[in-house]
């Protein structure tokens, strides 16, 4: 650990280590909304440490607060975690093999990725997959923990603001991509699928249901 943890220079470090707390605060505005919405103390807990995945869980925790079906929540859930095949696909070397691979694949994420992938040198990308990987295992979980005691503390946690907290970053990361006409189209269009099935499905479908809006993404580019 200390050699790949020397790897990687002094602001490379810095980076994933701004990156890990970050996660930490989301995961404090997950657990808070977690045990608030009538969860018992243990479920966001564990999810934290069983899934590591902040938008499946949220979304998971969403559906069944809002009396969703259990089975609607796993499906959105692995929907939203469906793209970790390609990132696997992608990244074979870098998360090794033996006990390494099932640890290294517990550890994959979004921020995890993105940093193994912003380096070309294998060694590089390998260590910044690790250091983030296990500083967001640690972050995380604690992070969720920490709200889901302050979440049966202060019943009325959405006067914090942590309510939002969490959507406002995942908007925040999402704005970027929206630039690109293409994609801001499929995200409008999933947004209004959804929308507009709100008040006639259950809880759940209607984001399952705006993923057709990526159809309008295929079927743009098939057509040029």
């Amino acid at each position: 650990m200390r050699t790949i943890w020397r790897t990687l220079d002094r602001s490379e470090r810095r980076d994933i280590a701004v990156v890990c707390l970050g996660v930490g605060v989301i995961g404090l505005s997950y657990g808070s909304s977690a045990v608030t919405s009538g969860l018992p103390l243990w479920v966001p807990m564990l999810l934290a440490v069983l899934v590591i995945a902040g938008a499946s869980e949220l979304l998971f925790v969403g559906i069944i607060a809002a009396g969703g079906s259990p089975i609607a929540a796993v499906l959105a859930g692995l929907l939203v975690n469906a793209r970790h095949v390609p990132y696997g696909l992608g990244l074979p070397d870098v998360i090794g093999r033996g006990w390494r691979r099932v640890l290294g694949t517990h550890v994959m994420n979004d921020e995890s990725v993105v940093f193994a992938l912003a380096h070309p040198d294998p060694v590089r990308s390998r260590a910044a997959y690790w250091i983030s990987g296990l500083g967001i295992l640690l972050c995380w979980p604690l992070g969720a923990a920490l709200g889901a005691l302050l979440g049966t503390v202060a019943h009325d946690t959405d006067a914090f603001g942590l309510d939002a907290m969490f959507p406002a970053v995942l908007l925040a990361l999402v704005l970027p991509s929206l630039r690109e006409r293409d994609k801001r189209l499929a995200a409008l269009t999933g947004a209004a699928i959804a929308l507009a099935t709100v008040p006639i499905l259950p809880a759940g479908l209607p984001e399952l249901l705006a993923l057709v809006g990526l159809a309008t993404l295929g079927i743009r580019r098939a057509a040029r």
